[in-house]
């Protein structure tokens, strides 16, 4: 173990020295406490409510035998439920083989114990291209596993589990390795935003290498996601886009190992929670985001008044994130009560973004974080994510406050990075203990670092 990390200089904005006095920092003139603001926040979100009528897929031809292709027969019964004004499609006990399933309004699909979704292996199950979301662009690409777009009162219910089947050999080698690839399709997906070529003609899908989500609901509004198992998607698990009003609540995402499987990404989400989700992948566990360069400024809508509890997190590279795809803005995110530990489980608060992405990432505040192990920092917020240092839109990062968060061990406490000309401004840590932190803290180009009541490996590290 190393000695108690001495205090340091802290190089802020400019290479000045900023001297802060602590204590918990007001609210704001004219803004709410954040209480009020969580109350406000859950006083608007109302998951959807559904008529008691009943649909069960085995009615319409499905066969769970873990062979028979239930496609047709769960699309059968979701437009039936759906025209005859809502309900509940049920999805009894057994093994369904199935492409993609589109929802719509007024339907609740409710996965009974013991219930799995067995998804095709076979890119063509997801044809014809729907208009997506790919990291933070807009295009047509392969239908997600489980899709809606533009419905209202929708849901995925109970406690069985979507099982994406994506494995080494089935979309998680699309990205890496030899040829075929998803690069030069990320690549020329880039490049049409920037051109500002029309969405529609950003046509992906059949011949091309971009992986789908297994559950995104893209423009949608009154979302519930409850009780149910995600596993091993082809890339981001659940991914609400453009969406308002959702409730994600005691979801199950076990999905450790593939590339790029974020838990829950909401992007451009307003009046999201997130509660009682247990969490371990093999990127962020949450992830809030907002759109990407060009295309993110060409939407400019962020994502706002999200609340995060009672979570537990263990595998991914963070445990709530914001970005990196932050460009229309990522603002007013409350994340409480939650608990982290793994020894894959990279960082536990981060913040990630760069002079390219831009938008504003503010009022971000975490309370009663518990952290067990990490294995990189506890805490990083940098603005030169993916190793971009320079460009035109340089991210507004402010407001951000973490108090009462506790780690017991890990490489170090803080990675705080801002840039020359774009400083991280008032960052405030209240009441936060580090155990068994084995290095110093990197902090540069902070503007307004406030520690009050924070101890690193025993020794008190205010300024």
């Amino acid at each position: 173990m190393s000695a108690p990390v001495r205090r340091r200089t802290l190089l802020l904005a400019g290479g000045a020295l900023a001297i802060v006095s602590g204590g918990t920092a007001p609210a704001a003139a004219g803004r709410p406490s954040a209480d009020a603001q969580v109350a406000a926040i859950l006083r608007r979100i109302k998951p959807p409510h559904f008529p008691d009528r009943w649909y069960d897929v085995t009615g319409f031809g499905a066969v769970g035998d873990d062979a028979t292709d239930c496609t047709a027969a769960i699309r059968a019964a979701i437009e039936t439920c759906h025209r005859r004004g809502g309900g509940h499609v049920v999805v009894p006990a057994g093994d369904y083989r199935t492409g993609a399933v589109h929802l719509l309004s007024g339907v609740d699909l409710q996965l009974a114990a013991g219930a799995r979704l067995a998804f095709s292996q076979d890119p063509a199950a997801y044809l014809p291209a729907v208009p997506t979301r790919y990291e933070g662009t807009e295009c047509y690409n392969y239908s997600p596993f489980v899709y809606a777009y533009g419905q209202r009162d929708i849901a995925v219910t109970g406690s069985g589990v979507l099982d994406g089947r994506a494995d080494a050999d089935h979309w998680w080698d699309w990205t890496s390795g030899p040829p075929p690839n998803e690069s030069p399709d990320k690549t020329l997906l880039i490049q049409l935003a920037a051109d500002g070529v029309p969405v529609e003609e950003r046509m992906f899908g059949a011949g091309h290498y971009l992986r789908p989500n297994l559950l995104q609901f893209n423009r949608c509004e009154n979302v519930l996601l409850d009780g149910i198992t995600v596993k091993d998607s082809p890339m981001w698990n659940i991914h609400p886009v453009l969406c308002r009003n959702v409730t994600i609540r005691g979801v199950t995402v076990d999905s450790p190992h593939g590339p790029n499987n974020d838990g829950i990404d909401p992007e451009s989400c307003t009046d999201v929670l997130i509660e009682r989700c247990t969490i371990s992948t093999g990127d962020d566990c949450i992830a809030f985001k907002a759109g990407k360069d060009a295309d993110g400024r060409r939407v400019n809508v962020p994502t706002r008044y999200a609340v995060v509890r009672d979570c537990e997190m263990a595998d991914g590279n963070g445990g709530v994130t914001a970005g990196s795809e932050t460009t229309g803005g990522v603002m007013d995110i409350f994340v409480r009560d939650c608990t982290m530990s793994s020894p894959n489980l990279e960082r536990a608060i981060r913040i990630k973004s760069n002079p390219d992405r831009g938008g504003t990432i503010a009022n971000l505040d975490v309370r009663r974080v518990t952290v067990g192990q990490a294995a990189d920092s506890v805490i990083e917020i940098v603005l030169n994510y993916a190793n971009v240092t320079t460009g035109a839109y340089p991210p507004g990062v402010h407001g951000i406050t973490i108090s009462q968060l506790t780690a017991a061990a890990a490489p170090r406490a803080l990675n705080l990075l801002g840039l020359p000309d774009d400083p991280l401004r008032d960052i405030r840590l209240h009441q936060c203990r580090f155990d068994a932190m084995e290095e110093d803290n990197s902090i540069q180009y902070v503007d307004g670092l406030r520690l009050d009541q924070v101890w690193i490996n025993g020794a008190r590290a205010d300024n």
